[in-house]
């Protein structure tokens, strides 16, 4: 008896999370074996090259004698106002006071569950979705029910489906936007309406907005906050991507809405926050010159800029392709093509991502691993160069006819 193995929750039965998952272990596995791998795999600024401002660097840098002690639970007063003098630019009823930041945004969306949900209550979440508002719902006792964003409808869901799926449990809806995995913009409209359906069914809108200012071409990104007005919802937002900081884990949530609603939440958000005394204080001195500072990213994603060029770069490859479809991603650092079943009718996406690391030394992410249902997508990060994008969709192309030779042989054996 006193040789079991250690017992782990059951609660992590159901949760994923592939970004850092078995594909990528292999892919440590192989380096540590000598073999150069082209990670695709991760949205990390820093890993492809690109800096953080000099300006965020240098407030650090000044800041790091006053950052020796805990802050307040909530953050620093002045990264605080920063963000809520952001939201209050773009429309919303903002206030310092309703201002958390915390390690990231993935500690903030933790925390948000944590405070809302009973066990069994519903968190509708989009299909594809990035995987950690489904883990999170369900580490928190909750039940992700996904909606549906497919490329039929340019990976925006159909609002009258989606109030379909609204139970008496349901507690929340989640709007990624722009979005990670399939770079979607919501229109205002469509945002309007998925704020009726919270209005309607008494819901909280949690929206994350991490790459509010990624944007291609003609792309406008839509606050959803001020839409929401009297609809409590949570907007979140950080360094991470938007002002290259990963490493800084910076991340901020702001509640709106009616003040009356929100009390509790706050209270419970403030309480959750004293548990783990305070967020990071070296790296919040940065997001006050990031909020209000020279912006970081417009020259990369417009013309002549490396994000621009890489989105360019993997929008031809797949114009190429035979086996290839593409959404054009408006916004986010990724694109999320799919594989056209008339041409690799039995594709499978993990087999596919595990043959081509294997024999072309790309690492990439089966699009099952961001909870639909379908198994011939995959995504692949933007941050490379774009002549390393081409060269990596080569690779792939060499890898989806391998499968359609292979495939051919058995149909004809």
């Amino acid at each position: 008896m006193g040789n079991q193995p250690v017992a782990v929750s059951s609660r992590l039965a159901q949760v994923r999370y592939d970004i850092r998952g078995p594909l990528n272990r292999r892919a440590y596995e192989l380096e540590a074996a000598g073999r150069s791998i082209l990670r695709l795999n991760i949205g990390n600024p820093g890993a492809f090259g690109f800096q953080v401002p000099p300006h965020l660097r240098e407030a650090v840098a000044a800041a790091l004698p006053r950052s020796e002690a805990y802050c307040h639970q909530q953050g620093l007063p002045e990264a605080r106002e920063a963000v809520a003098a952001l939201h209050r630019r773009q429309g919303a009823d903002a206030d310092a006071a309703r201002v958390f930041v915390g390690n990231g945004v993935s500690e903030l969306i933790d925390l948000s569950l944590r405070a809302l949900l009973e066990p069994g209550d519903e968190v509708l979440v989009p299909a594809p979705d990035y995987p950690l508002w489904s883990a999170a719902t369900r580490l928190n006792g909750g039940v992700p029910v996904h909606y549906d964003c497919p490329p039929e409808r340019a990976h925006l869901p159909d609002p009258d489906a989606l109030a379909a799926l609204v139970t008496p449990r349901t507690r929340a809806l989640v709007v990624i936007n722009p979005n990670n995995p399939t770079g979607a913009v919501y229109p205002r409209e469509l945002l309007d309406a998925l704020v009726s359906l919270a209005a309607r069914h008494g819901l909280v809108l949690l929206a994350d907005e991490i790459y509010d200012r990624v944007l291609y071409d003609d792309a406008a990104f839509t606050p959803l906050a001020p839409r929401a007005g009297e609809v409590p919802c949570l907007s979140y937002g950080g360094l991470s991507k938007v002002h290259l900081a990963c490493g800084y884990r910076v991340g901020w949530l702001s509640l709106t809405g009616a003040a009356g609603r929100l009390d509790d939440l706050r209270h419970a958000l403030d309480l959750l926050a004293s548990l783990r005394l305070c967020s990071n204080v070296t790296a919040q001195w940065a997001v006050r010159p990031a909020l209000e500072g020279p912006d970081a990213i417009a020259a990369l994603t417009g013309p002549g800029g490396r994000l621009h060029a890489a989105r360019a770069a993997v929008v031809d490859a797949v114009a190429r392709s035979e086996f290839l479809t593409l959404v054009p991603p408006q916004g986010a650092l990724y694109a999320f093509p799919g594989v056209d079943p008339a041409r690799l009718p039995a594709f499978d996406d993990a087999a596919f991502a595990l043959e081509l690391l294997e024999q072309e030394q790309v690492l990439l992410l089966p699009g099952s691993s961001f909870n639909i249902a379908a198994n011939n997508h995959f995504r692949v990060t933007l941050l490379p160069e774009a002549a390393v994008l081409a060269d990596a969709f080569a690779r792939i192309e060499r890898t989806l006819a391998r499968q359609a030779d292979a495939g051919a042989a058995r149909r004809v054996a």
